[in-house]
């Protein structure tokens, strides 16, 4: 297990680990105590992939209306075991685990929340039909990769000629690991991921997790948001999300690197889905602009409940 802290001490959670193919998955739960009848509970489904729960923690606050908000890593991520198999990474192993954490859980009905990679997680799942998922919110995600790397790289032509030198330099000599890369990447990342400053200790804590072991990113995804070469490189889902049947709010950010096209897409293919954009914000509302996305959230799930 990762020494770094599981969860913040306020957030009062109960944690535990759940057995998913011989390996243990992290999770935890907030609100138990304060849970009200009626309120069904959030599952939320980071991002990444490989990222951990760790920048998700303001969605805790959900708890204080008297709703069960449960947290987990994916098997690879954070606090939940990681082997060292790269073959083990992908989109089926994790829509499975869903189905496990549940079962583990009790969630027999709740509400699911996926951010970025969680989002096109939870689209996949809602494909499945499952039973007892009551609404389906869908945060800052693409339906296409490949739609996301065009509109990623878009935005990455607003970034000076010098950092764009630098990124493509460190790609075509395949040598994105460099000090060099990953600071130019950071100016991306400041403008299009997380606009906070300084960025909130949740956060510094999930990048920190991903640098300790970055292998089901680089797996799934690859060295950064727009140099995508992983098995997620041409996933597309655009042409089935009229199959998706559950209620939906969809959620981004203005500045987000899931662009309003690359929401809007998502938005206009679940049919009677609700869009909400964040106008202050980039790919993290829940933490840029928190208080409204809660009530924004809230006012969803509550109509759904």
């Amino acid at each position: 297990m990762n020494d770094l802290p599981t969860i913040d001490p306020a957030l009062r959670a109960r944690e535990g680990t759940i057995d998913f193919r011989g390996y243990r998955v992290w999770y935890a739960i907030v609100g138990e105590e304060q849970e009200r009848p009626g309120k069904l509970p959030l599952l939320c489904l980071h991002g990444g992939p490989g990222v951990g729960h760790d920048y998700l923690e303001s969605l805790a606050a959900m708890a204080e209306g008297g709703r069960r908000v449960i947290f987990y890593d994916q098997l690879g991520c954070g606090n939940s075991d990681q082997p060292d198999d790269p073959s083990l990474w992908n989109v089926q192993l994790y829509v499975e685990e869903i189905d496990v954490v549940r079962r583990a859980l009790g969630l027999d009905r709740m509400h699911l929340l996926g951010q970025s990679w969680g989002g096109m997680l939870a689209m996949e799942y809602a494909l499945t039909q499952p039973l007892g998922m009551a609404s389906l919110t869908v945060a800052s995600s693409p339906a296409s990769m490949i739609q996301w790397v065009a509109e990623a790289n878009r935005l990455r032509q607003g970034l000076s000629p010098e950092i764009q030198a630098t990124l493509l330099h460190h790609e075509t000599a395949g040598t994105t690991d460099a000090v060099a890369y990953q600071s130019a990447m950071m100016d991306f990342y400041r403008r299009h991921v997380i606009r906070t400053d300084p960025m909130p200790e949740a956060v510094a804590r999930t990048f920190a997790k991903l640098e300790r072991n970055p292998q089901v990113y680089h797996s799934m995804n690859g060295p950064s948001e727009f140099h995508v070469v992983g098995h997620l490189k041409t996933w597309d889902i655009v042409d089935r999300l009229s199959e998706i049947t559950a209620p939906t709010l969809v959620t981004s950010g203005r500045h987000d690197e899931a662009t309003p096209l690359v929401a809007e897409t998502v938005h206009r293919g679940i049919r009677g889905s609700q869009w909400v954009v964040f106008e202050h914000s980039s790919h993290m509302a829940h933490v840029e602009e928190a208080t409204r996305y809660m009530a924004v959230l809230e006012e969803f799930l509550g109509r759904h409940d």
